[in-house]
């Protein structure tokens, strides 16, 4: 139940992730010159292994890799909100 838990939040995180991509918000044009360079697929890459990383954590029976992703996903859904609200 908590490796399905943790891959919707997965679907979720890209989602937002990529929602924040295509915001063109000025914030992302303050990113490093290496994150223009490699067209912003390392951040993919990122989210990817973290949800792997949280993936392999519960399948080993690790409860805080399941809290630890959960903390994250939140994170990532405020930090999301406050983006594309424009109150950042």
């Amino acid at each position: 139940m908590a490796i399905a838990i943790i891959f919707l939040l997965g679907i979720g995180n890209f989602a937002l992730h990529r929602a924040i991509m295509d915001s063109g918000h000025p914030l992302l044009d303050q990113m490093p010159w290496f994150y223009h360079a490699l067209s912003r697929r390392l951040s993919l890459v990122v989210e990817f292994l973290m949800l792997v990383g949280g993936l392999l954590l519960v399948s080993e029976g690790i409860v805080w890799g399941a809290f630890g992703y959960l903390a994250y996903s939140l994170l990532n859904a405020l930090s999301a909100w406050l983006i594309l609200s424009g109150r950042v």
